[in-house]
């Protein structure tokens, strides 16, 4: 996994982020087993402390689960894995929306333009 990090954002929530973005994109299906706390930190190159906070958060919203002595899981819900790809997805339109509209460019306008160059 290719590890990107921001200097404007604290770490732990990028890489939440990037772990979320792993399991809704279907990198870590549901139900499998995360790899290692420090394996993961070492390769982010973070400290595991960091990536600790960051998995308990997504702990915290139900996406991951711990279990005792085996590591991290993926939940097994696939409803809630859907529910957090679509929310992830509709953040990314409200970005891109609001950047068509900084350009000068109308939601209808904007819409013309996907479909434009989804026809390409």
């Amino acid at each position: 996994m290719n590890w990107h990090f921001e200097s404007d954002r604290p770490i732990y929530l990028q890489l939440k982020e990037q772990i979320l973005l792993q399991i809704v994109s279907g990198s870590y299906p549901a139900g499998s087993r995360l790899p290692p706390v420090r394996d993961m930190a070492a390769e982010a190159s973070v400290n595991p402390n960091t990536l600790q906070k960051a998995l308990s958060e997504l702990e915290r919203d139900g996406i991951v689960y711990a279990q005792r002595t085996s590591g991290r899981f993926v939940t097994e819900d696939e409803k809630m894995i859907a529910q957090a790809k679509e929310a992830l997805a509709s953040e990314q339109l409200e970005l891109f929306l609001k950047k068509m509209a900084a350009l000068g460019y109308t939601r209808a306008e904007t819409l013309a333009l996907i479909n434009k160059k989804a026809k390409e």
